[in-house]
């Protein structure tokens, strides 16, 4: 495969020879599972991880005796950390390979967050969440990179989707765990448990991948990383890709944020242990982020964001009554529309790059946390200022971005399609 199906821009070394026969997996091939595996247990522990405070933050508030919008900083951190070492991470996964890259950044990330129970102010606490969150940064263009590179083409959206898929699960049960454990032993106990997992993930994680068969490494020099950079920003369909992911993130990072303290307080008045529960509802994302590829494929990408929206949309409305059943429900439509959205969005930004993928990743990924450290931060203050409607509205001019975005994209493959006889995705 050519530098430029990988990302790379500069080959080092003699180029392999074209195989006749496509040599990527596939379902049911040789390494497809334990390929899956992998980087859903990589997903797992970026997930756990990166969120592993949000549960706890009356707990938080509670010891530093600071307000939501002040708390809400320790996942601010770790997601702004993430989004700026993001695009710098994937330039060196171009040169020191995805796997290596993958690696090193769960040890590191792992090994902060053995040391986040320790920490003895807020600020501190917030400094340790931002190099975790840089840390981490290594993990999604890169895994994304590598499947676009070592899966068939009709495959991509199908592993991408269970890469997010493992996202879910880690987010899920990152907040389970840690509600419970809170409950008993107090918030520093809790992300205590979810390093140890954390650990255990990142070794079978280092276990199960298989060497990559098809990378090509790529120069690190920063004039082609820029050129590279300034490509993909100048498309415009990888624009709006990158625009919809920061704003689906936006409406998840500032609902899942604040609905913790939005249900410690009347009329609900619920323990620290049954809110971390709420977040099984992740697991409706697990299955809306798998199921992705199949709702692509009867309705088309468009229409598959049309539809996230919507079920996103819904879910903020019918969260607004005082009925606890009716924040559940809102909260699995919600889960649900931003998980198909994400997976939706993520894999045609994978499609749609034929060169410096891990860049183009890295840039969605890149305008994704930055969506999850806008949401959380302006839904904390929307919350402190006008309660839950207040979060909730935040959420509603953000899908009302993702569909106005969408329909311009419509319409401009409309244009592009009367002009050229060629296809437009």
């Amino acid at each position: 495969m050519s530098p430029a199906s990988t990302g790379a821009s500069t080959a080092v070394g003699a180029r392999p020879s074209v195989p006749s026969v496509d040599s990527r997996m596939a379902p049911g091939g040789p390494g497809y599972r334990r390929m899956s595996f992998a980087l859903f247990l990589a997903g797992v522990a970026t997930f756990a991880l990166l969120y592993s405070t949000q549960a706890l933050l009356p707990l938080i508030s509670g010891e530093f005796g600071v307000a939501a919008s002040e708390a809400s900083w320790t996942v601010a951190a770790a997601t702004g950390g993430l989004a700026l070492f993001v695009l710098p991470m994937s330039a060196l996964s171009e040169r020191f390979g995805r796997r290596t890259v993958m690696t090193a950044s769960l040890a590191v990330a792992v090994t902060v967050g053995l040391l986040v129970p320790f920490a003895p102010s807020l600020g501190v606490l917030v400094v340790l969440r931002g190099l975790q969150g840089a840390a981490l940064a290594g993990l999604p263009a890169s895994a994304t990179a590598y499947l676009a590179e070592e899966v068939r083409p009709k495959a991509l959206v199908t592993a991408i989707g269970l890469f997010v898929a493992g996202n879910s699960v880690g987010g899920m049960s990152g907040r389970v765990i840690t509600g419970w454990v809170a409950q008993a032993w107090g918030w520093r106990a809790a992300v205590g448990v979810i390093g140890v997992i954390a650990v255990l993930c990142a070794v079978a994680f280092r276990l199960l991948l298989p060497a990559p068969r098809h990378f090509v490494a790529g120069s690190l020099r920063p004039r082609v990383l820029a050129r590279t950079v300034r490509d993909h920003l100048s498309d415009p369909l990888l624009r709006r890709l990158y625009a919809i992911g920061a704003l689906f993130m936006t409406v998840f990072g500032g609902v899942y944020t604040v609905i913790g303290y939005r249900l410690t307080e009347a009329p609900f008045s619920l323990p620290q242990g049954f809110i971390g529960s709420i977040f099984l509802v992740y697991l409706v994302g697990t299955v809306s982020a798998s199921t992705a590829g199949r709702l692509v494929g009867r309705v088309g990408r468009r229409g598959a964001l049309y539809l996230a929206g919507g079920t996103t949309a819904t879910g903020l409305l019918v969260s607004l009554t005082p009925s606890l059943p009716l924040v559940l429900l809102g909260l699995v439509l919600i889960t649900a529309g931003f998980f198909a959205g994400h997976a939706v969005a993520s894999s045609a930004v994978s499609k749609t790059a034929t060169t410096g993928r891990a860049q183009a990743s890295a840039l969605y990924q890149s305008a994704y946390y930055i969506g999850s450290s806008a949401g959380s931060t302006v839904g904390a203050v929307a919350f402190h200022a006008s309660g839950w409607a207040g979060t909730v509205g935040v959420g509603l001019l953000a899908i009302l971005g993702v569909v106005t975005i969408t329909v311009l994209g419509t319409r401009a493959a409309r244009v592009a399609a009367r002009r050229s006889p060629v296809p437009v995705h």
